[in-house]
């Protein structure tokens, strides 16, 4: 069987990249095509595979501003010849799933989520943008919202990562689709030793809809101490730093990621993800999670069991979750529950369930 696998851009290891070196170990036969491509960036995994790209890989700057010839990938993306391909598998988060197979082919693809600032988060973009961003946003969004749903029709099966994405395919293409959760590494947290002591904890990029403010704004308020691992920059942080309570360490080794784990009384998640890998190594490490009740989170938090839910994303929602749990922490620290519940993300699981789903719609 010839498999190919489009990838919407390969300039840096993340969430999505993770799952395509999955995908490459489960074909190692498969062809990669993607928009852009920057090797130093690139696993060796994925760089073992014969790796094609579109035109626009050869335009200026592409690298680095390759979100910016987003509007002409569509027309690249169907000029690639998949003739001869039995199998092609789009990873979608950017524009991947465009692509024309040849009429016996079977396309799946497993989407990361829809794309954000087509949909859902379009406003949100807007409102950040500079003046001439927001006039090209005018002009090239509606068709490519039409494309977008357009080229949903190409695609044979689709797969969500998560119960929050599979409501988005269904709501913006109409369609119909399986979850399989990402493969997540939980193996090297399942032996973190758990050794709470007096902080909780935030991970991820300061971003704006990571909402690093909503946590550490919760703890300032409410006297508590914070240790915030991430990339990036915070407005407030000089001021936080002055309360005591707020430690900033920038990025950190994975090591350091285990130990902070395991010393934080939890992780405060008051994102809204489409998946979000940090809540399930949290958990795989016996760590509880006191999450935002929405996106993909709520697959990924088994509620009163390895964490806790709060309905609101303001301070005083937060807070007052942080005060419930604090009150029953003796009702989270069963390991065994923590290790049964992060199976379901394990690599194995999600090789399985891809290889049936294949199995089951190809009948090969």
């Amino acid at each position: 069987m010839k498999v190919a696998i489009v990838h919407y851009w390969l300039v840096t290891m993340r969430g999505g990249e993770k799952v395509l070196e999955e995908l490459c170990k489960m074909f190692p036969q498969a062809d990669i095509f993607t928009n852009v491509y920057n090797p130093d960036k690139i696993s060796d995994t994925i760089k073992s595979h014969k790796i094609y790209t579109t035109k626009i890989n050869s335009w200026p700057l592409a690298k680095k501003l390759y979100q910016k010839y987003m509007p002409f990938m569509p027309k690249a993306l169907m000029e690639l010849n998949l003739t001869g391909y039995d199998l092609v598998i789009s990873s979608e988060s950017g524009p991947a799933k465009g692509v024309c197979p040849a009429p016996n082919a079977f396309h799946l693809c497993y989407c990361h989520t829809p794309m954000r600032y087509l949909w859902d988060m379009y406003h949100e973009y807007f409102d950040k943008a500079n003046p001439l961003v927001r006039f090209f946003m005018k002009k090239m969004i509606p068709s490519l919202r039409q494309w977008d749903v357009m080229s949903s029709n190409l695609v044979d099966h689709f797969v969500a990562n998560s119960s929050f994405v599979q409501a988005r395919i269904k709501r913006y293409y109409n369609r119909n689709s399986d979850v399989v959760f990402p493969p997540c590494e939980i193996e090297k947290y399942l032996d973190n030793p758990r050794e709470p002591k007096d902080y909780y904890l935030f991970f991820g990029q300061l971003v704006g809809y990571k909402r690093a403010d909503l946590a550490i704004e919760a703890c300032v308020k409410s006297g508590r101490k914070i240790v915030v691992i991430g990339d990036g920059k915070s407005k407030q942080a000089k001021q936080y730093a002055r309360s005591g309570l707020v430690t900033f360490t920038g990025r950190v080794s994975d090591q350091k990621v285990a130990e902070y784990l395991s010393g934080a009384k939890a992780l405060l998640f008051p994102g809204i993800e489409d998946f979000g890998i940090i809540p399930v190594e949290a958990n795989a490490a016996g760590c509880p999670v006191l999450a935002y009740k929405k996106g993909g989170a709520c697959d990924s938090i088994l509620e009163n069991k390895t964490g806790l839910f709060f309905e609101e994303q303001t301070v005083d929602s937060l807070i007052a979750c942080i005060d419930a749990f604090e009150k029953r922490q003796d009702d989270f620290t069963d390991r065994a529950v923590y290790t049964s519940h992060v199976q379901q993300f394990s690599k194995e699981n999600f090789v399985n369930k891809i290889t049936k789903i294949v199995q089951d719609k190809k009948r090969i």
